[in-house]
């Protein structure tokens, strides 16, 4: 089983992002769970989520305490949340940022998903929206098949900017 933890803040698009990778690793044939962790938090809140894929079925619904990947969707929640906590030995890391950051013992990774949001016009109430180009870069990583990653976007979406984010962040996101 993989185990994704994904740390965002709210209106970001976290919940969704991660409704759209278990929908995406669904479509690729897998099986996958997505929930969100939060309570009354508001706009701007730290937010987390967790996603499941697996071969076989899974009948675990509980928080991911010892993730196999983070992704952090504004780096500003670094500053007041460790999103490196119980990530496996090896983990990955994926930062929402223009600069590489790096983690040691871990693998990182990072793309400018606000950069392309804003690009393709993404935004509400004045935020950003990651879900989709994440997706994008996930693809890119091979953790969903870019064919599934779109797929799953369009079901959820009808504006055709949400898979144009998702295909600039693959473009951009290095393997």
């Amino acid at each position: 089983m993989f185990e994704i933890r994904i740390h965002s803040r709210g209106g970001q698009g976290g919940v969704t992002a991660a409704r759209l990778l278990a929908l995406a690793a669904i479509h690729d044939g897998k099986y996958a769970t997505a929930a969100p962790f939060y309570g009354a938090e508001r706009r701007g809140a730290p937010i987390v989520s967790f996603v499941r894929i697996d071969d076989k079925p899974i009948r675990i619904y509980s928080q991911i305490k010892k993730p196999d990947m983070v992704i952090v969707l504004d780096a500003s929640v670094m500053d007041v949340v460790d999103v490196l906590q119980g990530l496996k030995n090896g983990g990955k890391v994926l930062v929402n940022s223009q600069q590489k950051k790096d983690f040691p013992g871990f693998s990182s990774s990072n793309v400018d998903l606000t950069g392309i949001a804003l690009r393709e016009n993404l935004v509400v109430s004045g935020s950003p929206i990651l879900n989709t180009p994440v997706i994008g870069a996930l693809a890119k990583q091979g953790l969903v098949s870019a064919e599934s990653a779109k797929k799953a976007i369009k079901e959820m979406f009808s504006d055709e900017r949400n898979v144009k984010a998702a295909e600039a962040a693959y473009q951009e996101m290095s393997a």
